[in-house]
């Protein structure tokens, strides 16, 4: 229905009226015995004038329609903005809709409010907690005994899971700490392979790292936090073999693993924020945050990422550096 229909749909009633009383004075008239054409001219001369009136109405009507029609797009509406109204009911209305809008408004600065405080109280506890862990770890360093290897290991996971909290707490703030330069991704994979040394030589699990030849723009500190979530996840599913890196092509590396493997129903939602799918139920202790923030972090630093995977042979990781090809300023 157009807007002239919608604005005749509207006056309805007052049509349907008008047409009554005509059909009533016709009534009375040829009861009376008098002559209906005394009741036809007036009743045509006050429909004409009705038809010019409403005519007038619907333009305006119109009117008002294509004058409000930007603002309502507009993304950032002002009600302050918004034309005087006609009727006294589109004014309370307009008075309704500037009340819960400042009550809407007083919300969020309430939610902005607490959430800054969240985020400041969360950044400095995981900076605090970051010291303890260090002395542990210092602690650990002369010792080579399975224990140790062992709590190293913790240590690690402990330190990775802060490492989520601040990554995560960082993902949608307003100033990021992206650092973009020229970076050798297998310089980044062998400190991320040395970080789980420990684990690797307890559980006896093989790494196999083939250089790939990779250099690329982007942040080192944060495809480092991508590269150890991946290894951790790698890590925490694979019971015997081992996990292998490489190029697959010129510009993607490859973390492949004989680990469980992801259920073919699974692996679609694996980087959907909270999703630990089959394998996650079996371990209470999964989160549904590591893959998520692989995900966000590789498209801010322009990434891409995919897995491939078969239940109980194991799962391959790709991540594509072709983002970012080298030009000289």
């Amino acid at each position: 229905m157009g807007l002239v229909g919608r604005c005749l749909w509207e006056r309805r009633g007052t049509i349907g009226a008008f047409l009554g009383f005509c059909c009533v004075f016709a009534v009375s008239f040829w009861l009376y015995r008098l002559p209906v054409a005394a009741v036809l001219y007036p009743a045509g001369i006050c429909a004409l004038a009705g038809v010019l009136l409403l005519a007038r109405e619907v333009w305006v009507k119109v009117h008002r329609h294509r004058e409000l029609l930007p603002i309502r797009r507009e993304p950032n509406l002002l009600l302050d903005e918004v034309p005087e109204p006609l009727t006294l009911e589109a004014q309370d209305l307009l008075e309704i809709a500037r009340e819960l809008k400042s009550q809407l408004r007083q919300l969020e600065q309430e939610s902005d409010r607490r959430a800054r405080e969240a985020t400041d109280y969360y950044t400095v506890w995981a900076h605090q907690i970051k010291t303890p862990i260090a002395a542990m770890q210092l602690a650990l360093q002369n010792e080579d005994t399975p224990l140790a290897r062992r709590l190293t290991a913790d240590l690690l996971r402990i330190e990775q899971y802060v490492s989520m909290v601040l990554a995560y707490l960082r993902l949608d703030a307003p100033a990021t700490d992206y650092v973009f330069r020229e970076t050798d991704v297998d310089g980044v994979c062998r400190a991320a392979i040395a970080r789980f040394a420990a684990e690797f030589i307890d559980r006896k699990l093989r790494v196999d790292f083939s250089p790939t030849g990779i250099r690329t723009v982007t942040d080192e500190k944060w495809l480092s936090f991508v590269l150890e979530q991946l290894l951790s996840n790698a890590l925490k599913y694979t019971r015997s073999g081992g996990i292998r890196l490489y190029a697959w092509g010129e510009t993607v590396l490859c973390m492949e693993d004989t680990g469980t493997g992801i259920a073919p129903e699974d692996l679609p939602r694996i980087f959907e924020k909270g999703f630990t799918g089959l394998n996650g139920r079996q371990d209470q202790k999964a989160s549904g945050l590591g893959l998520y923030l692989c995900s966000r972090v590789c498209e801010n630093l322009g990434l891409r990422i995919w897995v491939e995977s078969s239940v109980g042979v194991g799962t391959r990781v790709f991540l594509d550096f072709a983002q970012y090809p080298l030009r000289p300023e």
